[in-house]
């Protein structure tokens, strides 16, 4: 994730901002540009970046209504809404208390998905105004909290995806991890690891990318929910660490490459912010330069994800001897092996060329 100044004093700014700390100017985040700004409001209601007046912008409908977003909207668009807003076909009742702010952490989540997917040039349209597109559903649990009767199931249907709100409640989401014996859970997690499964619809499927995914990947004509079941009555193969990027991922080729999406998103936006901040590794025990890397090239630019694995490892086991330090578990979980490596380059690969040609 990008870093950004305060275009009126200069004051250091992060994507969720909707106002410098230091001199109160009004933030907005322009799509357009992927790019955090100080904004002025124009005499017809419209707005513009201080000191850029060429381009005006209205403030998306959820930046004015209910104050969970951030970003613009082109003044010439016929939406209301922002790029990532419009996405959204169901939002959460809000007349229901403590709705409001686990949707607010919602599209906070949601909004990082989105950029990502932006910087990548993916197509992103929303359902309603395309077949293919894609789109939201934030739904709540309509029975008690340990009842399977009206649980709403995180997950995805040809191009909609449906998140429980009750995952942006860190205790309710901690003891679903717990539950499901995964090391790593989060909101930004589930984003990733569902827009997986829309891509894979859009770019793998019928695509001249689909012999080459089942190469790799494996048939995924096999019987899913079969699959699943067998994953949660018996568990992964003992094995699994050697050939996928999570137990998850063992359960079903679609799953594997949903995993595999995931983590490649998260290795991007991640290393983004290391590039941000100019971080280098440069352990001062031992002699091991596979441990040594520089955060001096933006990831989103790498040609081969080789380059960007190898800065990436050397990255992780920092921050996980920083969170040791701090008495925390691991941050990164994770063990990269050769196979998992080869099916992050497939998905490079598809990211960089989607047509296949």
């Amino acid at each position: 994730m990008k870093l950004y100044n305060c275009n009126v004093c200069g004051q250091l700014t992060y994507f969720e901002n909707v106002s410098c700390v230091r001199c109160g100017a009004k933030l907005g985040f322009r799509p357009d540009q992927l790019a955090l700004e100080a904004i002025e409001a124009n005499d017809d209601g419209t707005w513009h970046a201080v000191g850029d007046a060429t381009a005006r912008y209205r403030l998306c409908a959820n930046y004015t209504g209910l104050g969970v977003c951030n970003w613009l909207v082109a003044s010439e668009e016929d939406n209301a809404f922002c790029v990532a807003c419009r996405l959204n076909r169901t939002i959460p009742d809000l007349s229901v208390a403590g709705h409001l702010a686990l949707w607010h952490k919602l599209e906070i989540e949601k909004r990082r998905l989105v950029y990502s997917l932006l910087r990548l040039g993916l197509p992103l349209v929303p359902r309603d105004r395309d077949a293919s597109g894609l789109a939201f559903d934030f739904l709540a649990d309509t029975e008690p909290r340990f009842s399977e009767r009206g649980r709403v199931i995180t997950g995805h249907a040809q191009g909609l995806i449906t998140l429980n709100v009750a995952e942006a409640d860190p205790v309710v989401r901690e003891r679903m991890r717990a539950q499901m014996a995964e090391p790593y859970r989060t909101m930004l997690g589930h984003f990733r690891h569902e827009s997986g499964h829309y891509y894979w619809e859009r770019m793998i499927a019928g695509q001249p990318w689909l012999e080459p995914f089942r190469a790799i990947f494996g048939d995924e004509t096999r019987d899913y929910t079969q699959a699943l079941d067998r994953h949660y009555e018996q568990g992964p193969p003992a094995d699994w660490p050697e050939h996928y990027v999570s137990a998850y991922a063992s359960s079903h080729p679609w799953e594997d490459w949903a995993e595999t999406w995931a983590h490649y998103l998260h290795i991007l936006d991640t290393s983004e912010t290391a590039q941000q901040f100019g971080l280098e590794v440069r352990p001062r025990a031992g002699d091991d330069e596979t441990l040594t890397a520089s955060h001096d090239i933006d990831p989103y630019r790498y040609d081969a994800v080789e380059s960007l694995i190898g800065r990436w490892l050397p990255l992780t086991y920092a921050l996980n001897s920083l969170n040791r330090s701090m008495g925390h578990e691991h941050l990164y979980p994770f063990v990269l092996s050769p196979a998992v490596i080869d099916k992050l380059a497939f998905v490079h690969r598809v990211v960089r060329n989607p047509s296949g040609a």
